[in-house]
């Protein structure tokens, strides 16, 4: 006995002499197996009654549904359609295969790549700037206010970040030890161990989108979800609710533990951690020390997950979309992970400019020794040569509703399952986050 769907839509079964009987898909049960009460078949005669197998106690058929894959991205309506449901403005083509990393980086002009100190320098005063503006905000505004100072400074300091960032890819300076001195300090306030994320950051850059190599957001394995129960709603809450500030989590969990480190690199590793220890050792006493529990928690708390915000709301963005997939090592190509994986992301002008424009990423991934201040004129090249394979959209409610809704365990023919199939009574924050989130585009 097999079974098959046709093109009707119908789930068919049939035996070595042909279809015996077909049912609706809709028909078929969420386990995957469609039941067929004897009473309900039509009559047929002795021949074909041999060819289906049934219990004669319980008067049933069973038979696995095959599982339908998603429609492909090479037609121009669906993408145009998925574009429209997920939020974004274009969902790229698939990059043909023959693409090579190669192909895409020497079609950028040269210039994109030169790094002027002078430009780097502006970008320090923008930053310095606004978030000495956003300290001074907090200090002088009524507590009705406070969140639109938090807002500010935590965007503010995540220019600290980019800074520190650039450095790290060695694009911000032509002096590679002001370098590590800058991405240094730019950390501090952070509390980010410079020298431990450059390492993690650069395996994100060299295994982006592959599954367990990547570093950034990998999806929920089906298995490790159904092991640990007990950990369930923590992993839901952490891949909905609360995901716009999993990066807290993958601060901690990832680089102040020596373990995870290679042996050449625990002495840099050790260095970075001192100055974060010095820092938090000497700068929060002083905070609490001037303002008190409140001040720490008005001056540095909130900037700071203010920061983790668009930390993790960045990187799920760049990365996460039910139509980008993770692949494996054997299956993974880097040209279609960096151009086709990569989202480019509009933000509200003053996010771009207190941010150095990281949210032009895709340029980034092609080469990271772009700097951010020529990032526009990288993704103006990739447009004209590139553009139909890019995938861009506008920050916008339904763009995070997707991700925050859709994007959780991994599936190798769907891409992403959501919790909400697989556990819907467990699932609770995510039916909540669908029902509250709205759903402009």
């Amino acid at each position: 006995m097999a079974c098959s769907v046709a093109d009707s839509g119908f789930l068919v079964l049939a035996s070595k002499k042909g279809p015996v009987h077909s049912t609706r898909i809709g028909q078929i049960a969420s386990s995957g197996t469609c039941c067929l009460k004897w009473e309900s078949l039509p009559q047929i005669s002795s021949k074909q009654k041999g060819c289906l197998i049934y219990s004669r106690k319980k008067n049933v058929i069973q038979a696995v549904a095959v599982p339908i894959a998603p429609a492909p991205l090479d037609s121009a309506e669906e993408r145009n359609r998925l574009s429209e449901k997920y939020g974004f403005r274009q969902i790229g083509e698939p990059l043909p295969d023959n693409v090579t990393m190669r192909d895409i980086t020497e079609s950028l002009p040269k210039k994109v790549f030169e790094i002027d100190d002078g430009k780097a320098l502006k970008s320090v005063l923008i930053s310095v700037t606004s978030y000495t503006l956003g300290l001074f905000m907090i200090a002088k505004a009524p507590w009705y206010l406070l969140p639109l100072a938090w807002a500010w400074t935590g965007t503010a300091v995540t220019g600290f970040f980019v800074i520190g960032h650039d450095c790290a890819h060695k694009s911000f300076s032509k002096n590679k030890l002001l370098e590590d001195i800058v991405g240094t300090l730019a950390f501090l306030p952070l509390i980010y161990p410079y020298e431990p994320w450059r390492f993690k950051h650069d395996r994100h850059h060299a295994k982006t989108n592959m599954l367990h190599e990547d570093t950034a957001w990998q999806p929920v394995w089906k298995e490790e979800f159904d092991s640990v129960p007990a950990l369930r709603k923590a992993i839901i809450l952490g891949y909905g609710p609360i995901r716009p500030w999993m990066s807290v989590a993958h601060w901690w969990l990832c680089h102040f533990n020596l373990s995870k480190f290679r042996p050449n690199e625990i002495d840099r590793v050790k260095i970075s951690l001192g100055c974060v220890f010095a820092f938090m050792a000497i700068g929060w006493p002083l905070i609490i020390w001037k303002t008190g529990i409140i001040g720490w928690i008005k001056f540095w708390l909130m900037p700071w997950l203010g920061y983790h915000f668009w930390m993790s709301t960045f990187t799920m963005v760049h990365h996460t979309a039910p139509h980008i997939p993770f692949k494996t090592s054997d299956e993974w190509n880097a040209a279609q992970a960096q151009l086709n994986g990569t989202v480019h992301c509009d933000y509200p002008s003053w996010i771009e400019v207190l941010c150095h424009d990281i949210n032009v990423h895709i340029p980034h991934h092609i080469s990271p020794r772009i700097p951010s201040y020529n990032l526009r004129a990288a993704h103006q090249s990739l447009q004209e040569n590139w553009g139909k394979y890019l995938n861009e959209a506008s920050w916008n409610w339904r763009l995070m509703k997707t991700i925050l809704t859709v994007c959780h365990v991994y599936d190798k023919e769907r891409n992403y399952v959501p919790f909400d199939e697989i556990v819907p009574e467990e699932a609770k924050p995510i039916t909540f986050l669908k029902k509250v989130m709205p759903d402009y585009a």
